[in-house]
């Protein structure tokens, strides 16, 4: 299915005369890509034309004739960079917006490789906007309804992890990896880990499993320490910000303790680091009031 050519008659469009889909699910088109795509194109010329759909507009001269891209952007923005007058196209009769984005996005999950986010946010909108089902969407995707489930739950990460996903910086696997850290402090910490680290998806998993345990541990333990006050649990948060670790005190009576919790060796190389970035810069704090 991925490399069925679609079938219909072929006409010579010209370039200028055809728009972008705005539904278009795919927003990054990488220029390098592009560069090799306009190469092979000027040496073999288009094995596949593009597909559009016919737009009739009035103007004071009569009705003037545009086209839409329904399918092949990519092929369409190569020939603009090569400077042709004409690209060959087959003309579908396309009127619904539904029907469009759903062309748009088969013909980019199946051959241009979105990222996982372009392809989740490509669900997503045919499931809330289209009504579709994750069945129906995995259907005409030619994917599983869990593939499609699992893309989708990428949506559910920080801004900041999904553009790092786009870029290539940690891959789909890790994110839904991040996904099971409800604690959003951690989720950052492991999150700044992997973009300084370099984690592998096993190493990360090792390090949640890891933090699950120590969480698991303070639960069930008994209590060894009196209720930390509500001005002494906003500075313990402040802590884990500043640190990007897990951070508690105890106290007990007038006195406690502060425990600093690090799960690797390079993890604690940063806390020190922070620690002594930190030192000349931050104000003093308030007095604990034990």
């Amino acid at each position: 299915m991925e490399n069925t050519p679609i079938q219909g008659p072929v006409f010579l469009i010209e370039v200028d005369k055809i728009s972008p889909n705005p539904q278009q699910p795919r927003r990054d088109f990488n220029k390098e890509e592009l560069s090799e795509l306009a190469a092979s194109i000027r040496e073999f010329g288009l094995l596949q034309p593009i597909v559009v759909t016919k737009l009739e507009k009035e103007s004071e001269t009569g009705t003037e004739i545009a086209y839409q891209l329904v399918a092949g952007e990519r092929r369409w923005r190569a020939a603009q960079m090569l400077g042709l007058e004409r690209i060959p196209a087959i003309i579908r009769n396309v009127d619904l917006e539904r029907e469009r984005l759903e062309l748009a996005v088969l013909e980019n999950v199946q051959r241009a490789n979105l990222n996982p986010i372009e392809s989740a946010r490509a669900y997503a909108r045919l499931q809330d906007e289209f009504k579709l089902t994750q069945r129906e969407i995995a259907a005409r995707i030619g994917k599983s309804r869990e593939v499609i489930a699992n893309t989708m739950r990428l949506l559910g990460l920080p801004t900041e992890v999904q553009e790092a996903i786009s870029r290539g910086e940690i891959s789909e696997s890790q994110g839904r990896l991040l996904l099971t850290v409800d604690d959003q402090i951690q989720q950052k910490m492991l999150f700044s880990d992997l973009l300084r680290s370099n984690l592998s998806v096993r190493e990360l998993r090792n390090r949640i499993q890891a933090l699950k345990i120590s969480k698991t541990t303070q639960d069930i333990a008994p209590p060894t320490a009196s209720v930390v006050d509500a001005e002494t649990s906003a500075l313990q948060k402040e802590l884990e910000s500043a640190l990007g670790a897990k951070v508690r005190v105890e106290k007990s009576g007038e006195t406690g303790k502060l425990i600093i919790s690090f799960y690797s060796p390079e993890e604690l190389r940063g806390i020190v680091e922070r620690l002594a970035r930190r030192d000349d810069n931050l104000p003093p704090s308030p007095p604990l009031a034990f």
